[in-house]
């Protein structure tokens, strides 16, 4: 049975899904016809079920959950990893709800804490990840939310941190951050979703246990080809949420849901979004 499969060129996706799409663990007789992209197209792509299985973030998902589940293993949830709001100049964190601010997409996760903590900034501009330093550089943008790699390059352009949403979210739940998800399509049979789970699992750890199996994949892919930023990249958003979400995991993405939802961000709360595994 072949399944599409969608995820970043970011180097915590690569390094995950490396060994299950190049043959280096047991499938269980699934193949998989992957696709890279950034992830807001990877949410684009999401709202119309083009995926069976797909990487994309948890705002988009409040908007696809009646097509897809969450799997409890690919995740990127943690601590002290999330956005950050940078700029060119100083910026006052009193004058950001009325600045123009570069986002990483409508429906990124990025965009969904930064409209928690700045419910009054509307003056947004979407940009792709990787152009929102050149757009503050270039002063078409007061402020810009950076997400993957820029998250470890941004200070190398002179730009300065305004504000972090990591730290913003554990003060305000004291629960890891939930940045992006796995899901599988809501059409894909159980047994089937089951094997998924546990060969993304199988995957991180082949990748875990053969640090460089997985190397020239992950480099071949990224933005930033600099090893200790690809490495850095991979310490900071793979974790044991990865691995497995667990209640932990589970209890900060209903949270995420259950604020957004309280703040009219969402228009409704997601329900029965995890996959039920034995």
């Amino acid at each position: 049975m072949k399944l599409t499969l969608g995820f970043s060129t970011c180097p915590n996706d690569t390094f995950i899904f490396d060994a299950m799409v190049n043959g280096r663990i047991d499938s269980e007789g699934l193949e998989f016809d992957y696709h890279l992209a950034d992830v807001e197209e990877l949410n684009r792509k999401a709202f119309r079920g083009d995926m069976d299985i797909t990487k994309m973030s948890y705002y988009a998902f409040a908007y696809a959950s009646k097509q897809y589940q969450i799997l409890d293993s690919g995740s990127a949830l943690g601590y002290r990893n999330g956005p950050l709001l940078i700029s060119k100049q100083l910026l006052d964190p009193m004058k950001i709800s009325e600045a123009r601010i570069a986002i990483p997409g409508l429906y990124t996760t990025a965009n969904m804490l930064f409209s928690i903590a700045w419910p009054e900034a509307k003056n947004k501009t979407e940009y792709l990840f990787s152009d929102i330093e050149k757009a503050v550089l270039d002063d078409e943008a007061d402020a810009g939310l950076i997400i993957h790699e820029t998250r470890f390059t941004y200070f190398r352009k002179g730009l300065h941190k305004v504000a972090d949403m990591g730290e913003y979210w554990e003060k305000l739940t004291g629960l890891p951050i939930p940045l992006g998800t796995v899901v599988i399509n809501r059409k894909v049979p159980y047994q089937t979703a089951l094997k998924v789970n546990r060969i993304i699992r199988r995957s991180l750890e082949y990748a875990y246990h053969n640090a460089m199996a997985s190397y020239d994949f992950v480099r071949a892919n990224a933005r930033e080809m600099d090893s200790n930023v690809m490495n850095s990249h991979i310490k900071l958003y793979v974790n044991k949420f990865t691995i497995n979400l667990g209640t932990e995991g589970r209890n900060a993405i209903t949270e995420l849901f259950r604020i957004a939802h309280e703040r009219g961000i969402i228009p409704e709360m997601p329900r029965q979004i995890f996959l039920t595994t034995p």
